[in-house]
């Protein structure tokens, strides 16, 4: 027998987000995610500091996301990469600090670069344009008004792709 991927057909899914765009729920949820970091409590640590003003906590990220890496990966789960990849984002400076991390390099190092809402857009978008099945955010627990803020602009620009949030 025939090992196949699990993969729902793309036109009979629709992404909650798209809902949640259209009835101005997304952009709301983007803008109180946004209004938390001048005072950051994502985390259980709580630092509190103003990252709106790029002061940096325990997670040494300030008002901008830091990107590793974007691309198709073919190492995740069958049900996630199918045959032409699983959009990976992978953000840099996780605050958990997990001793058995496998992405330590990155999320404990800070390999990347900062990038704007519209450059973390424009990365999501490039992602589809390629074909992949879904956009997998690596690490992202430090970062979700960051997402929100870029996915509400990658929506407006025609963002369909369902999201995996891996953490």
């Amino acid at each position: 027998m025939e090992r196949t991927p699990f993969l729902l057909p793309s036109q009979a899914f629709e992404p909650a987000y798209l809902r949640l765009y259209r009835s101005g729920e997304l952009q709301r949820r983007a803008a109180r995610a946004q209004e938390a970091l001048a005072a950051c409590r994502l985390c259980p640590r709580a630092c509190g500091v103003n990252r709106l003003a790029d002061e940096r906590g325990v997670c040494r990220t300030g008002r901008r996301a830091v990107v590793s890496s974007a691309f198709p990966h073919f190492g995740e789960e069958d049900c996630l990469r199918g045959w032409r990849g699983s959009g990976t984002l992978f953000f840099a400076w996780c605050n958990l600090r997990c001793v058995f991390c496998q992405n330590e390099e990155i999320s404990h190092r800070g390999q990347g670069r900062e990038v704007t809402a519209e450059e973390l857009a424009a990365l999501m978008l490039a992602l589809q344009e390629e074909g992949v099945h879904n956009l997998n955010l690596v690490t992202p627990e430090h970062v979700v008004p960051q997402i929100l803020e870029a996915l509400v602009l990658a929506v407006e620009q025609g963002l369909r792709l369902p999201i995996v949030y891996n953490t």
